[in-house]
């Protein structure tokens, strides 16, 4: 009886053991989900990120206003706040940084004398300028000798004079530009450059008529005299002038801050008022070079020992080819680079007219005084 009883107390007990096993099962499994809840990010309410500043949203076409990409601003522009939907404009004088958020002043540029390009060009000309003021001291040193007082010395004095004006040109389209500057730089280039190509012309008539003169019955002995060669520069370079004159009393150059030309940048430039009038002074300029270097070439083979037509026909040649390179040059570049172009086109130009007449002549005089003589010179020297 006893054993049957515990049989029978026992059975209870197990059963409410078995029973309670299912919702502890299902607590934990509960415990385990709200776990798993808990490491996970929340569900997303739209399908698109937030655009940073800088950036402008863009809704993609035919879906909801939250579905939208993020596009930069352009250049220029700005978006100074999260989710913009357009972008802002910057004023004239200021610029976009790189992340297009913030507008900032832009940077001004000129050839300046601090710019290395401005440095080169500078240095070059000065030492241009005293090589010519040393030749001109060396002709006025040795005036009467043969070689100097051949074919009209005044004439070789204002070439080199002229010469030394066109070097020192250079300064005046170097630094900032401003309203007196601007008048002058190509006035005064185009009425010096005339001057130089006029006397080269005119040294060149000379020769060719004196050696015309030595014929008999010559009709051009009357012709022989420097009036005529005074009287070819003047008239030459009074077109010129009359040419750069009407261009500043009509239609004058002057400063102007160029917006377009390069993104970010202030070029500040001379803009030159009329295109019409300065394509003249230079279309001119090359017609008188053109004859000059046509009338050297046809008198090259003349016969004195020291023809100076064939040096003229190389120094018109070096003129002409450096500004025939000089016009496509200039029209391909911008700002300060324009700039430095013509600067390097006159410093070029006026070295090829110096090194082609005068250098030969100079070593004469220094290297060679046995051929400074008038015999040598006549042809009848050895």
């Amino acid at each position: 009886m006893e054993k049957k009883d515990s049989r029978k107390g026992d059975t209870p007990t197990a059963k409410k053991t078995v029973s309670s096993n299912p919702e502890r099962n299902i607590q934990s499994e509960k415990d385990k989900l709200e776990k798993r809840i808990r490491g996970t990010k929340p569900p997303r309410s739209v399908c698109s990120e937030s655009c940073a500043p800088g950036f402008r949203k863009v809704i993609h076409p035919g879906k909801p206003a939250c579905c939208y990409y993020c596009v930069q601003c352009a250049e220029g522009e700005i978006a100074n706040q999260s989710d913009s939907t357009g972008c802002l404009s910057c004023p004239l004088e200021e610029w976009s940084n790189e992340r297009k958020d913030k507008c900032i002043q832009r940077s001004t540029e000129f050839l300046s004398y601090d710019d290395p390009l401005g440095i080169a060009l500078t240095s070059i000309t000065v030492m241009a300028s005293v090589l010519t003021a040393a030749i001109l001291v060396i002709f006025i040193r040795f005036n009467d000798t043969p070689i100097v007082k051949a074919n009209n010395r005044n004439l070789s004095y204002l070439l080199l004079i002229t010469l030394m004006v066109c070097f020192l040109c250079s300064f005046i389209f170097i630094g900032y530009p401003n309203w007196l500057t601007c008048r002058l730089r190509q006035a005064v280039f185009g009425v010096s450059f005339v001057l130089s190509v006029s006397s080269i012309l005119a040294k060149t008539i000379m020769v060719v008529i004196a050696f015309s003169a030595t014929k008999p019955n010559s009709k051009f002995k009357g012709w022989v005299g420097p009036q005529l060669s005074y009287t070819l520069v003047s008239l030459s370079t009074l077109v010129q002038l009359i040419i750069c004159v009407t261009w500043i009393a009509w239609s004058s150059p002057f400063p102007e801050q160029n917006f377009k030309s390069q993104p970010g940048l202030i070029i500040i430039e001379c803009n030159e008022g009329s295109t019409t009038a300065f394509w003249c002074m230079l279309g001119y300029m090359g017609v008188l070079a053109g004859i000059c270097f046509i009338v050297a070439f046809l008198s090259r083979n003349l016969p004195d020992s020291f023809n100076e037509a064939k040096f003229i026909s190389f120094s018109m040649l070096v003129f002409v080819s450096v500004w025939l390179g000089f016009i496509p040059a200039y029209l391909s570049t911008k700002g300060k680079y324009m700039v430095a172009v013509e600067v390097f086109a006159i410093i070029a130009s006026s070295a090829g007219l110096l090194a082609c007449i005068f250098f030969p002549k100079c070593f004469i005089i220094l290297m060679r005084p046995d051929k400074n003589t008038k015999s040598y010179l006549m042809g009848k020297g050895t």
